[in-house]
């Protein structure tokens, strides 16, 4: 049986409504993945993420290798039982450190020779340490090792990473997993639309259960983001999940659902959250701002989240102005809502026929926080 099926299509675009099926339940899809890289989706609990319709969060390789280490995760029973939940997770696969900690490592054919960002210590991270890493963590979806090439790059050095990249998945492909974890690949090529379909063609032939558009998000203009899609997406079967890491704002989660893609992971709604933004349509307002500091209305009175319906600007300001913690696990829980809220409604303006109205919605706000 496919891991992934098709429920509904999207006549105008390329956009669908699917379900991907995982050992530990459906996952209904255009999907947002909250991001937990150490083992937690930052500041809230498993319970919050439950009562705001996550259905899945990520984990990072590289980081839970290092802290608290695989002896200790599997020694709780994996990471599952370590950190008290029950749904998927999906394990990157330390791919993205060799590009974000590249003054701290040394790439070789094999793997990568890096020196922990923590105390310095030498340790080396390849396709067959990292597949031995998410075995060992039991997460149920499984990243191939691959490298995020930075952006920008020549054309030759995108080749050279892809040709690299088609290596090291090779050898994620070889390695054992456990029964029922699933193994996506990565499709790699920076900004040049023949390489992001050489790519997909090479890492599609490898035959994973999903498919991964990796090496955006790292600084390219939002145009160029948008072409890799356009020039990888196609080439990935219809009958596997497509992947965009690392993406995005609401309006490029619209555009890429339009380009057919499945699944969305970004750290925005957590990271601008602790830092008082909020999200509201297609932008953001800065709570900590002067002007709030006697505004009693929610944050967004369309909002049902907990902070909405129970807080105002005025009083999360003065939380964050005495340092006090609920502010930042307020904004976050908006942040979180919004995201995989969005996501809902993209399901079901696609189940309904509606989703050239969503997306055209989606512009209009984006034209109108642009002027």
């Amino acid at each position: 049986m496919s891991i992934f099926t098709c429920l509904a299509r999207d006549p105008a675009s390329a956009a669908r409504r699917g379900v991907i099926h995982t050992r530990r339940g459906d996952i209904q899809t255009p999907v947002f993945m909250p991001v937990g890289t150490r083992g937690s989706v930052k500041a809230v609990s498993p319970r919050e993420l439950d009562e705001l319709g996550a259905q899945i969060i990520l984990g990072n390789t590289y980081h839970l290798f290092l802290r608290p280490g695989c002896g200790i995760i599997e020694a709780a029973g994996g990471l599952h039982r370590f950190i008290s939940y029950d749904k998927p997770i999906l394990t990157d696969s330390g791919g993205f450190q060799v590009f974000s900690l590249a003054k701290l490592r040394k790439v070789t054919p094999d793997g990568v020779k890096f020196a922990s960002h923590i105390d310095g210590s030498r340790f080396f991270l390849g396709p067959k340490e990292s597949m031995a890493i998410q075995r060992s963590l039991d997460s149920d979806i499984v990243m191939a090792f691959d490298e995020c090439t930075p952006y920008p790059s020549t054309e030759i050095e995108a080749l050279k990473s892809l040709e690299l990249t088609t290596r090291w998945e090779t050898m994620s492909r070889e390695q054992p997993l456990n029964d029922g974890q699933l193994r996506f690949g990565i499709v790699q090529g920076s900004t040049f639309p023949e390489l992001r379909r050489r790519s997909a063609r090479e890492i599609t032939a490898l035959d994973f259960d999903g498919y991964a558009i990796g090496g955006v998000s790292v600084g390219e203009p939002e145009p160029e983001m948008f072409k890799a899609v356009e020039a990888a997406a196609p080439g990935l079967p219809e009958d596997r999940p497509r992947y965009l890491m690392g993406v995005g704002t609401p309006r490029q989660i619209v555009e890429s659902v339009a380009r057919g893609v499945d699944m969305f992971d970004c750290v925005m709604p957590t990271r601008l959250g602790r830092h008082g933004a909020a999200f509201i349509g297609n932008t953001t307002i800065n709570v900590t701002a002067g002007k709030y500091a006697r505004d009693f209305t929610p944050v967004d009175p369309e909002c049902s989240c907990y902070c909405c319906r129970n807080f105002t600007k005025a009083y999360i300001r003065h939380l964050f102005n005495v340092g006090e913690i609920l502010g930042i696990r307020l904004l976050t829980l908006h942040n979180l809502h919004f995201f995989l809220n969005l996501a809902a409604q993209i399901r079901h303006a696609i189940e309904e026929g509606r989703f050239s109205e969503l997306r055209a919605r989606y512009s209009e706000d984006f034209a109108k926080s642009a002027n």
